[in-house]
């Protein structure tokens, strides 16, 4: 994951988008909604992996993608060294749907697709911005999971 997130090695997703359909075997969804990078992040990276990962999964389940209808309204600081109350201070309410791009989720059941999930402070906020726009469920699937010490 790391060589995928920092390197741009994409050569392992599609085993990843495989992996991660046979885990949603079952599961109900409607559209498919990768974790949205701020541009200015993407501009850096050139590429965003959850959305690497969501093209895979679309592959898989025939289920439509929606890359771009979530958005990171502001660059936030990265999650990683962050505890659990900084990580949601970090990405609290930055996520939106423009009006323009809610019919797209409106009365569905979203997948939200992340690379990794850690405290779900990030998937936690993505959730929330989805359901305001009308989405009728929002479920999440990380690749890696990847918890934290308890502090005190």
């Amino acid at each position: 994951m790391l060589q995928l997130k920092h390197s741009g090695t994409s050569a392992v997703v599609p085993v990843m988008a495989q992996m991660m359909a046979t885990a949603l075997m079952g599961s109900a969804y409607d559209v498919i909604v990768p974790v949205p990078l701020h541009k200015s992040r993407f501009v850096q990276r050139r590429f965003n992996q959850s959305i690497l990962l969501a093209k895979g999964l679309a592959k898989h389940t025939g289920k439509p993608i929606e890359a771009f209808v979530l958005e990171k309204k502001r660059a936030t600081e990265s999650q990683g060294g962050l505890n659990r109350k900084e990580r949601f201070r970090n990405v609290g309410g930055v996520f939106k749907i423009p009006p323009e791009k809610r019919t797209a989720i409106e009365g569905k059941r979203v997948l939200l697709i992340d690379d990794v999930l850690t405290t779900g402070a990030t998937a936690s906020s993505c959730a929330k911005a989805l359901k305001k726009a009308g989405a009728l469920e929002v479920g999440v699937v990380a690749f890696a999971r990847v918890g934290q010490p308890v502090k005190g």
